[in-house]
């Protein structure tokens, strides 16, 4: 019987600017390249990463429609989508935009709410390299720092104060 490996998924990391040495189409667009989706189970205290989520199609989203109120599903289970942007300076890659999103599901019912608007706004402040995580609840905030420090202690190191102290309550 052969064993199953877990696939061990990590942030996308820098690419070269395909835009880089041409003024042509694309040209001061926004890339997803160092874009990557984790997602908080609230109840269960864990994180992981969903490239899926980059598509709406993260498995805590798949087979749910979403509804844009929020009483519309009073028993949802709650999550965190949190846009985390990768950057590099000389020291190393570094967490540069984290921003979090709220989003509810209920798998019993097949409905969810999120707020679609804002999941955009919320990737696009994270790709300007802006820290929005202070609306979070606090376990959740704890659960995010350990996982950042966990994927990559340099990274967390090498990211800007307002992260940490914003995820640690400093």
């Amino acid at each position: 019987m052969e064993e199953k490996k877990k696939k061990n998924i990590g942030f996308n990391i820098i690419k070269s600017d395909p835009t880089e040495g041409h003024g042509g189409f694309g040209t001061g667009s926004l890339s997803l390249d160092n874009v990557s989706p984790v997602i908080i189970d609230v109840e269960a205290g864990e994180a992981s990463i969903e490239v899926g989520a980059l598509h709406a199609r993260s498995p805590v989203e798949r087979g749910i429609k979403f509804l844009p109120n929020k009483e519309e599903v009073p028993n949802g289970k709650p999550y965190w989508l949190i846009w985390v942007t990768i950057d590099r300076k000389e020291e190393g890659p570094y967490y540069a935009g984290v921003t979090a999103c709220e989003m509810t599901v209920d798998r019993e019912i097949r409905r969810g709410y999120k707020s679609l608007p804002e999941h955009v706004n919320k990737m696009d402040k994270s790709i300007k390299r802006h820290i929005m995580v202070d609306h979070m609840d606090a376990k959740s905030k704890k659960v995010l720092a350990d996982f950042l420090k966990n994927h990559d202690a340099g990274m967390w190191e090498r990211s800007i104060q307002q992260l940490k102290d914003d995820l640690q309550g400093n």
